[in-house]
Order: structure tokens, then sequence, then C-alpha cells
């Protein structure tokens, strides 16, 4: 008795080209983060190559100029972390740390509150809603979203 063992199985083609298309949140996540990028590295620049205007800021707040080039190195790293979608996530709690420090330093040199010492608070929020826009599944794990 010969039985065929013999079985075909069936060859999946694609009948339609599949698109690869970003959700418009993906897309709007991107703008923003390019746009705090640019003024994240317009900061970093300014720590690094010192015009004066930059060093009267710092000195009025109470630091060096060796100070300022810690923090704008410190500032690029956390930057260049944070572009990276593998890490955004610690890229932005290090900004965000740093932002806090900017916060503390205009508070303590008495700056205007709305205007000056919470403008970090602005720029920290618009950066975790340009990562949560990029990587909605963060609102799952902070408990926002139930997971899908």
């Amino acid at each position: 008795m010969s039985e065929n063992m013999s079985t075909t199985t069936p060859v999946a083609t694609p009948t339609t080209p599949v698109e690869a298309r970003r959700p418009r949140t993906w897309i709007a996540g991107t703008v923003l983060t390019v746009v705090i990028a640019a003024f994240l590295v317009f900061d970093v620049l300014g720590k690094l190559f010192q015009p004066d205007s930059v060093v009267k800021g710092t000195t009025d707040l109470g630091f060096t100029t060796d100070q300022a080039t810690v923090m704008g190195i410190v500032l690029a790293l956390c930057t260049i972390v944070w572009l990276i979608p593998r890490t955004a996530v610690l890229g932005a709690i290090g900004i965000t740390a740093y932002l806090g420090g900017a916060v503390c330093a205009n508070w303590n040199a008495d700056k205007p509150l709305m205007s000056t010492t919470l403008f970090a608070v602005y720029l920290g929020v618009l950066l975790w809603i340009a990562v949560l826009l990029r990587r909605p599944a963060l609102l799952a794990v902070l408990g926002l979203r139930r997971g899908r």
C-alpha cells in the first residue's frame, strides 16, 4: 500500500503592494521633536562657543564659563540619546533633569516666573508629548492607556 504523503502548502503572494504609512501622531511627534531638537542644539552651541550674550546670562545666573561648557556637553549627550529612537526615553529623562536644574537656577536668580523660570517646564512638557506621540505604547506603561 502506497500512500501519497506529499502535501502542498499554498504560497502567499501579495496581490497589492503594501504601503507603509506612518500614523499622524508619529508625524506630529517627529515634527515636534525636530523643533525641540533645534532649540536644544542652539542652546548647546551657545554654551560651547560662548558668545558674549551667553557669557553674560550664565554669569548672571551664578555659573562660570567652565560650568557652562560642562552643561553644554551634558545637554548635547542627552539630546543625542533622546534623538535615537531606542534610547529616547532615557534621553528624555536626562533632558528633564537638565531642565529641572534650569528652573532652579532661574528661580534662585529671581527671574520672572511665567516667562523665564517656567520656560524649562513648558519645554519639558512638549518634549514628553513628542516622545509619547512618537511612541504611543508608552502610554500603557504609564498607566494612561490599556495595553492592546
